[in-house]
This record gives C-alpha cells, structure tokens and sequence, in this order.
C-alpha cells in the first residue's frame, strides 16, 4: 500500500502571528488533517520560518522529541541545559522528556525544522529522569545514497521501539525493499521524482506498507526523509 498526502492534505500551524509556520504530516489529536497518529509516530511538522522568532519557553513530558535541521540555523534552551545552544543544518537534537521539561526554540529567518514526536511507552518513560542530547552533522556518513541517523550502529539510539531513520539523496532511480511488519514514512524534502510510478512534489508525505520492493524515479537530485517503525508496538501507545 502506497498513500500519498500532499502538502495541502496536512494540518497546517502557526506561531508568533505567521512569523513561523508548519504543515504536518501528522498532526495532534484534533487538527484537521487526514492522517493521525499510528505505529510509535505520533507528530511530525515541518516549521519555516518567515523571520528570526523564538518560541517561547513550554512544557513536554514522556515523549521522545526530535528536532532536525533541514536548513539554516536555530537556537535552543531548555531547563536540564540551561543555555542556549547552536544547531545548523545537518544536526539533531533528541529530548527524552522523561518527568518533565521546558523548552524554547529561536529559528533564524529562512530556516526550516523538523519536529517529531515518538511515543517510547509513555507509561514507563514519564517516571524517567528528562534528558537532552544534541549531534551535529559531521556524525553522521553518507554510503551509497543513504545517511544513516537513528537505529543500531547509528550515532543515535532512541527509546521508542524500532525505530530507524535514515535520508536518501538520489538523482536518478533507487530501488530499496520494503520489510515486512514495518511501515515506512517519507517525506520527499527537494525535488520532484516519481515511487512506483506515482508522481511526487517537494513537500509531500507518503505511508508505506504490506509492498516488497519500491523504486524511486528522479530527473534530477532528489532528497527522502525516510523512518521505519513497526506495524505492531509490544506497548500500549498514547493513542
């Protein structure tokens, strides 16, 4: 199964009046948007913003939240660091929110973010101890058209279960199998190509599943945001 959600099916968001914006690929419980949360998924944005703007300081507990810089530069702070901290393109920052944290983001003009929320067993997580890490680019290696970010022998481990995440910059065709019991999340960041002859455009999310193999046709570069997660959680899920 091949789903794909253009950008004008995501939920859209804002903060400070406009100054950033988001469309979600997977919005929070209540948006208008067509996909919810599912797997150990259970919010993804993608903020840009306008001009320089700071979120300001709010609350985050038992979720695992990741922040990945897709351009230019932000700035963040919260209150188990407590100073701010520089992040340009390429890095990423994990925040195991454990019993409770608070955050700020400052987003330069023209940057642009990813945000995801994964759900690591909320039940257990929320008595943990909060914890912050940070990793810039230099991490991580591309190999044969794949950077490898999140999953065993990657620079970063997470909680939530089997979750791997990697990106995939192409130029022409790129075939990759697709594992049984996982789903396979996509969001196309640059370019235009097409996945087993269904046309795609820059900023569109596709849901993957219950397929063998995938082929990736571009014309010219092309970049992926790809996470793998499993169909079945062995916990109980938030949602």
């Amino acid at each position: 199964m091949i789903e794909i959600f253009k950008k004008s099916d995501q939920a859209y968001g804002e903060f400070n009046n406009g100054d950033i914006i988001e469309n979600k690929p997977i919005g929070f419980p209540g948006e208008n948007n067509s996909l919810k949360a599912y797997s150990n998924l259970f919010y993804w944005a993608h903020a840009t913003a306008k001009v320089d703007s700071t979120i300001g300081l709010h609350p985050h507990k038992g979720f695992e939240i990741m922040t990945f810089v897709l351009d230019g530069e932000i700035k963040h702070y919260d209150t188990l660091i407590e100073k701010w901290i520089d992040l340009k393109e390429g890095d990423i920052q994990l925040i195991q929110s454990g019993s409770g944290i608070s955050h700020s983001e400052h987003m330069q003009k023209d940057s642009s973010i990813f945000q995801i929320w994964f759900d690591p067993d909320i039940s257990k997580t929320i008595q943990q101890k909060a914890n912050y890490q940070d990793f810039k680019s230099d991490n991580f290696i591309e190999k044969n058209n794949i950077t490898k970010l999140v999953g065993k022998s990657c620079p970063i481990e997470v909680e939530s279960e089997n979750i791997e995440i990697f990106r995939l910059s192409i130029e022409e065709n790129f075939k990759m199998d697709i594992e049984p019991a996982y789903i396979y999340s996509i969001y196309l960041i640059r370019g235009n190509a097409r996945i087993n002859s269904k046309i795609l455009e820059k900023d569109d999310f596709i849901k993957i599943y219950d397929e063998e193999t995938i082929e990736f046709n571009a014309n010219k570069k092309c970049e992926f945001f790809i996470i793998k997660s499993p169909q079945e959680i062995s916990y109980k899920t938030y949602i």
